[in-house]
């Protein structure tokens, strides 16, 4: 498979945050060719697609990133998908497992808005399935899934016959 060009300015960092993790630090690539990473994300749906999203959530912390800049572009609104403790008036929770470990997210009380959830890496598809169901939960209407990497060798993973779109797919 033909690689997307954005994937030579990642940095591979052994043994990060814990050992056996080959950990795809972002950093690089966002701090020399920012435009072009969040155009290649916006790319990642049509004009019509574009037309029918409300809002752009993103999960913490990382997705944060593109979730912005990609709702300031297409002049949609920001949600946010937070850890716990960093949100007032949170109407609901989920915990969820990561590829090393667990975790927990939180959103506040949704108004029935069309989202599309964004992150920088999809692994196991813990996170994102976690972010999807909580949206869901708190009244929004998922129609979206995107992300800059796929690890697609740790993962199958879709949400209600939805995939994850993403920048660059690493097989193995």
């Amino acid at each position: 498979m033909s690689q997307h060009p954005l994937a030579k300015f990642l940095d591979a960092v052994p043994d990060f945050p814990k050992p056996g993790i080959l950990f795809s630090d972002i950093s690089p690539l966002l701090k020399d060719h920012f435009v072009a990473t969040i155009d290649a994300m916006s790319e990642l749906f049509s004009e019509q697609e574009w037309s029918e999203i409300d809002c752009l959530a993103g999960i913490e912390s990382r997705g944060f990133i593109f979730a912005s800049a990609l709702a300031y572009k297409h002049n949609k609104g920001f949600i946010k998908v937070r850890k716990p403790g960093k949100l007032p008036n949170v109407a609901a929770s989920i915990e969820y497992g990561l590829e090393y470990g667990s975790d927990k997210l939180e959103m506040q009380k949704g108004d029935g808005r069309k989202v599309v959830l964004f992150d920088d890496l999809i692994a196991t598809g813990g996170s994102m399935g976690a972010a999807a169901q909580l949206c869901e939960k708190v009244g929004y209407d998922v129609i979206g899934m995107a992300c800059l990497i796929d690890l697609a060798s740790l993962n199958s993973f879709s949400y209600k016959d939805m995939t994850v779109r993403s920048v660059i797919q690493f097989e193995d």
